[in-house]
């Protein structure tokens, strides 16, 4: 028979529904029986214990914030009587509590295209990068006419991806486009690159050319729209040139320490944090085992668990880089007047996550138990193995672009409420919960609902771990490329001319 309900930890004063209860339900626990006193939403909390005013409420074995007003057992614990335990900037310790992470002697492979340089791609693609948002429209009319005519060729596809920015920006704004832009220009899943200027834009070609740095001419051409006749025309004859070098390319076998895996939470519900989140930490944890990265980032939803990362910093070193990197973000937040801890967002809350540390005890789960060995502001490049952490928002568009750009090959992605969206390299969406696995089949690629429902969590890592080689050799394909969600999203702070 399937439980009800799910006590995290022996410290935790809330159990989570697992249905929908009713006013006068019994909830059995070992030592005794608990009436539900209100209806309660399935993946919401049950008070277990009486906790009077002010009382810490504790999930994880950690304090999820602190009651408003009384709360009886039998209770639905949420916003209406909890309020968050966090304010303002914080000042942090160094207190390391590393777990090392067993490396295992490994011979596992995957297929995958293996660039000049090195790198290490699992598509074969073409990418059409626009310097500026206003010839957005041009790409997509030569991405169109280029699949179409080499549709027949060893390729995955012309992908173009619109943005709005590359004029009338200034200073970090433009840099930030800049750093994003050419860091998709470099990354190994595109193996040829048509970048495309307009003529008058801030971050014009022979601007945009020293940011991308060293390049292959034979990978990478460039052309600016005002200078040609006939930009689509000219525009085709450059592709058939990289078309005719991207088919030089094979896949063959790779370690799978070449992966770089990006991870990332949306929409997330009352189960991510015991389902999915877990899940992809289980995985991160056998990836970098077998000398492979991956790269945790939304900034603003370790706000309330940054300590748990913080102490597996691998050295005082990185402990203050991520003591920076949380409080810069908060700062961020103070600079333009808004609340640092106005989060979870209304879908999150109708889920049943009540506050953001609730949320973010369940975010940083997905980075497992390795140390973490790297920090990197947003727009950078992973250069270590292992777990890095990486600056970004929360904004699901503008991490899995900040998490492509960084280097990732693939983003895995867990979901309690779904979306359709996906970045510019595979999207893994996971679904924290069975019904909406079974409901959006256009949009989910893998259910770990199923660690609820009496699955071993080490033979879903297994199956999960098993079905990410099959998609980094191109045996199977996500949702996201199947039906062409495929998008980028930059961030902005700054002012805009």
């Amino acid at each position: 028979m399937q439980s009800t309900h799910l006590i995290l930890n022996e410290n935790d004063n809330v159990a989570i529904a697992l249905k929908h209860f009713r006013k006068g339900d019994i909830l059995s626990l070992q030592d005794n029986e608990i009436e539900i006193i209100e209806d309660i939403p399935k993946g919401h909390k049950i008070a277990i214990q009486p906790m009077p005013e002010l009382q810490h409420v504790v999930k994880y074995g950690y304090p999820i914030g602190h009651a408003k007003k009384s709360i009886q057992v039998g209770e639905w614990v949420h916003t209406h009587n909890v309020q968050t335990n966090l304010e303002g900037t914080l000042q942090y310790t160094y207190q390391p509590s590393l777990e090392s992470i067993e490396e295992v002697s490994s011979n596992l492979t995957f297929n995958g295209y293996v660039r000049e340089n090195g790198d290490v791609g699992i598509r074969n693609e073409i990418w059409i990068i626009n310097t500026v948002g206003c010839i957005n429209k041009t790409c997509e009319i030569i991405a169109k006419l280029a699949n179409e005519q080499f549709k027949d060729e060893n390729l995955d596809g012309v992908y173009h991806y619109p943005h709005l920015f590359g004029c009338s920006q200034l200073g970090d704004d433009l840099y930030h486009t800049q750093k994003i832009l050419s860091n998709l220009v470099h990354h190994p899943n595109a193996a040829g690159i048509l970048v495309l200027g307009l003529g008058c834009e801030n971050n014009y070609i022979e601007e945009f050319k020293k940011v991308i740095g060293d390049y292959n001419e034979k990978r990478v051409k460039f052309l600016e729209v005002q200078a040609v006749d006939d930009e689509i025309e000219d525009s085709m004859v450059l592709i058939e040139e990289l078309v005719d070098y991207a088919t030089t390319f094979k896949r063959q076998p790779v370690p799978v320490s070449k992966l770089k895996i990006g991870l990332k939470c949306g929409g997330s519900d009352g189960y991510s944090g015991i389902t999915g989140n877990p899940l992809l930490g289980s995985f991160s944890d056998m990836l970098i085992a077998h000398g492979g990265s991956t790269i945790l980032t939304e900034t603003p939803e370790l706000f309330g668990a940054e300590q748990i990362l913080m102490d597996r910093a691998q050295d005082e070193e990185t402990f203050h880089k991520i003591v920076h990197l949380i409080n810069d973000f908060k700062e961020y937040y103070i600079r333009h007047g808004q609340n640092v801890y106005e989060n979870p967002s209304p879908g999150n809350k109708d889920g049943g996550i009540t506050t953001l540390e609730e949320k973010s005890l369940g975010n940083v789960q997905k980075g497992g138990n390795a140390p973490v060995v790297d920090v990197l502001p947003y727009g950078s490049r992973i250069n270590k193995s292992g777990l890095s952490l990486l600056q970004g928002p929360g904004n699901d568009l503008i991490s899995v672009t900040a998490l492509a750009a960084a280097g990732a090959q693939i983003v895995l992605f867990t979901t309690g409420r779904g979306t359709p969206f996906g970045g510019p390299v595979p999207t893994v969406k996971i679904s924290t919960n069975s019904d909406l696995y079974h409901k959006k089949k256009n949009w989910i690629d893998f259910n770990a609902g199923s660690l609820v429902e009496g699955q071993d969590k080490a033979e879903l890592t297994k199956e999960f771990f098993d079905y990410l080689l099959k998609l980094a050799s191109g045996e199977v394909k996500t949702n996201n490329e199947k039906f062409g969600f495929k998008e980028i999203s930059i961030f902005k702070d700054g002012v805009i001319l």
